[in-house]
């Protein structure tokens, strides 16, 4: 396990999604965003480094990502 993952804190997931277990959470160590899914907690998360997090937000709120 690397540092990165050992320093990730502050899991949270959206509000809206209330206790249902079908969602994704973020968490923040001090150089990457990780993200894991709430089903299944222990098989481990992605760790992207804020740059890229940062510009993947940008994509979504420019839709560049949407279906239609």
């Amino acid at each position: 396990m690397s540092n990165v993952e050992n320093e990730m804190t502050a899991w949270r997931k959206a509000s809206c999604s209330g206790s249902g277990a079908n969602c994704v959470e973020i968490g923040a160590s001090s150089t990457h965003v990780g993200v894991r899914d709430t089903k299944d907690r222990e098989a481990g998360h992605i760790a992207v480094p804020f740059a890229q997090w940062s510009a993947f937000l940008a994509g979504v709120k420019a839709g560049e990502f949407d279906l239609s």
